[in-house]
């Protein structure tokens, strides 16, 4: 999905296993906006502090009537500790397959001790409440960019 062309396009349907015991499946999400994060790793400095950022900002993600899913290829147990550690009040879904990174095309090549190695590139999704693709960023830095995503929101 790494065209711009996508961009006002309905998403393809997906489901993976989220936190909380729930399965995620985007077409029950339709009828209002929700934002997909995608995050490298649970528990690093980056992830813990866009996490953070997205949870200190989630009642104005609310009150905009989105919602607010992030995803990484971290098992479901690593999340819920993720989750509870930093208290957050939105779901974690588990790509372990990469369905989702494959449909929206975050898995990179990345440099890690002199070594490549595959791994999630930071990117966000707005998708609207009709399914449509609203906005994405990609290789986004991790601070500030939660409230960045917030005024599109507000702005759809």
């Amino acid at each position: 999905m790494n065209n711009p062309s996508i961009l006002g396009l309905e998403v393809p349907d997906f489901s993976l296993p989220a936190t909380a015991g729930q399965t995620f499946h985007l077409t029950a999400q339709r009828g209002r906006p929700l934002v997909i994060y995608f995050y490298p790793k649970d528990s690093t400095p980056g992830c813990t502090t866009e996490a953070q950022q997205f949870r200190d900002l989630h009642a104005e993600f609310v009150k905009a009537g989105g919602s607010v899913w992030g995803v990484s290829r971290d098992s479901i147990k690593s999340h819920e500790s993720f989750k509870r550690m930093l208290g957050l009040p939105f779901e974690l879904l588990c790509d372990a397959d990469e369905t989702a990174c494959i449909l929206f095309d975050v898995i990179k090549l990345k440099n890690m001790y002199g070594k490549q190695v595959k791994g999630i590139e930071r990117s966000t999704f707005l998708i609207d409440k009709n399914g449509r693709l609203a906005r994405e960023w990609r290789g986004v830095k991790a601070d500030g960019h939660a409230a960045e995503v917030l005024a599109a929101l507000q702005a759809l």
